[in-house]
């Protein structure tokens, strides 16, 4: 055998081990409760014995997976359950290095998605490894971070060897050759990146397709920018700031809200517009009136037959005139009121219900041919929590009456379009977004465009995987309440 191969494997395999995020510490309380402190917020993670207080300190520094195995030396269950516990809440990272706590990291794991725990599925000197399309690294203020939009969690990388290493992967290489290398991380490493998608099998010579090899048809229509922005513009598979953080102010000076003018001599259109308000589109008047809701008046809630009214005029799709019909459709083919990228009418509406008088509360999803509202069975707490993260991202007192996720089935676009797929469903979505406010404008309701999402919690509560289906837009409504919030 290669005597670099040889050192290969008799190297000791890296130590994963998991240690509190920054910036999260512990406190243990007289009667035995421990709390969670970060970011100005604290959570209990349950009431434990005096053994476990004890232990706190060394999740600071790192206590090995190795030792929360059950029959392993000093493992303890109520341990295992803190651990367990702090990492569904994602307030722990996980260190990847040599025995011991010292120096020889190779990299740090941070999760991305709740409930993350490092796996290592079993991986032999046969397989055949190659990098994921969707992987990339960058640079993360003084730190290198791998990633992917597939991944439950990114590596920031403490040892520069790894950089080399992971770009090689770039063609498809079998493990028993990769244990050759004089600085080969480990067959751990190897099946962490493998468990988060960052790496892949392959066939020894390279599938003839890879796209097609990695993943199912629904992932291998995504091209790589589409599927980041998506994950990353959502909630639910990264843990980056989102919102109004204003992470300029004080740095670069806001821009003014008028744009000012060119130097060219001003047009002014006052002077030929017609001064009878008769002329005015009925459709002008409702842009005017457009405005967004953010309380609602839970006294009168909006009724099934109001709902079903909205939905019909904003949504439903219908024959359209042959006079109407583009060259591309027959005259006879269902259509929304809305236009959309190459007809392909890839938006579905889902009804979170929280009031509605004739309407059970729910999941509901909204079938626009038939014109009908069908059920989907997930818990009462779901369904909750959902309304209440909608009325946080409002800024509103209470969760709204009723919440539509607009989601979007990616192949319906992907599958014909390169490159501007995931661009053409953002402008479908803002024309459906403008149509549901004028029609709730023009039904006396009241309604609110909500620019968060969390594709996550969307995916566990319809079990349909992410990159098929998934939430790109919110809009609330129901009956509004007098309120200074609107615009």
């Amino acid at each position: 055998m290669h005597a670099s191969g040889m050192k290969s494997q008799r190297r000791a395999a890296p130590v994963i081990s998991a240690r509190l995020s920054a910036g999260v510490r512990l406190e243990a309380q007289a009667n035995g409760a421990i709390l969670a402190c970060f970011g100005g917020d604290t959570v209990s993670m349950g009431t434990f014995g005096a053994a476990v207080a004890d232990r706190t300190q060394e999740l600071a520094a790192g206590l090995p997976l190795s030792s929360l195995t059950p029959g392993s030396p000093n493992f303890n269950k109520e341990i295992e359950l803190l651990v367990r516990r702090l990492a569904g809440h994602g307030l722990l990272e996980y260190r990847i290095g040599s025995p011991g706590n010292g120096t020889g990291s190779l990299a740090v794991i941070e999760p991305q998605v709740p409930g993350y725990w490092p796996q290592t599925p079993h991986l032999s000197d046969g397989d055949t490894l190659v990098l994921s399309r969707f992987a990339y690294m960058r640079r993360r203020g003084t730190e290198m971070v791998l990633e992917s939009p597939c991944a439950g969690a990114l590596f920031r990388i403490v040892d520069p060897k790894l950089v080399s290493f992971v770009a090689a992967l770039s063609m498809p290489q079998q493990i028993k050759q990769l244990r050759r290398q004089e600085d080969f991380p480990g067959l751990e490493f190897l099946a962490l990146l493998a468990d988060c998608q960052i790496v892949f099998k392959t066939g020894i010579a390279g599938e003839s397709n890879l796209r097609l090899a990695e993943g199912d048809h629904s992932l291998a229509l995504w091209d790589f920018h589409d599927l980041l922005f998506h994950t990353h513009s959502t909630e639910g598979r990264h843990t980056n700031a989102m919102g109004g953080t204003y992470a300029h102010n004080g740095v670069i000076p806001p821009l003014p809200a008028v744009r000012p003018s060119w130097p060219g001599k001003a047009i002014d259109l006052c002077t030929v517009l017609d001064p009878d308000p008769g002329a005015v589109p009925p459709v002008a008047k409702l842009l005017r009136e457009r405005h967004s809701t953010r309380n609602f008046d839970d006294r009168q809630p909006i009724t099934l037959a109001e709902l079903s009214r909205f939905l019909d005029g904003a949504a439903r799709a219908l024959p359209r005139p042959e006079s109407a019909a583009g060259a591309e459709r027959r005259p006879s083919e269902p259509v929304p009121p809305y236009p959309s990228g190459g007809a392909s009418y890839a938006l579905e509406l889902y009804l979170a219900v929280n009031l509605c008088e004739g309407l059970a509360p729910g999941l509901y999803h909204y079938n626009s041919h038939a014109h009908a509202l069908v059920p989907i069975e997930v818990p009462a707490n779901d369904v909750k929590a959902l309304l209440m993260r909608a009325a946080d991202a409002m800024g509103a007192p209470a969760a709204p009456q009723i919440l539509i996720t607009i989601a979007a089935r990616f192949g319906r676009v992907s599958w014909k379009y390169s490159s501007v797929a995931y661009s053409l469903i953002l402008k479908d979505v803002g024309v459906l977004t403008q149509t549901l406010y004028l029609m709730a404008s023009g039904m006396g309701l009241g309604g609110c465009a909500i620019g968060l999402a969390n594709i996550f919690q969307f995916a566990r509560m319809t079990g349909v995987e992410y990159q098929a289906e998934g939430p790109v837009g919110q809009f609330a409504i129901g009956r509004g309440a007098i309120s200074r919030a609107s615009d």
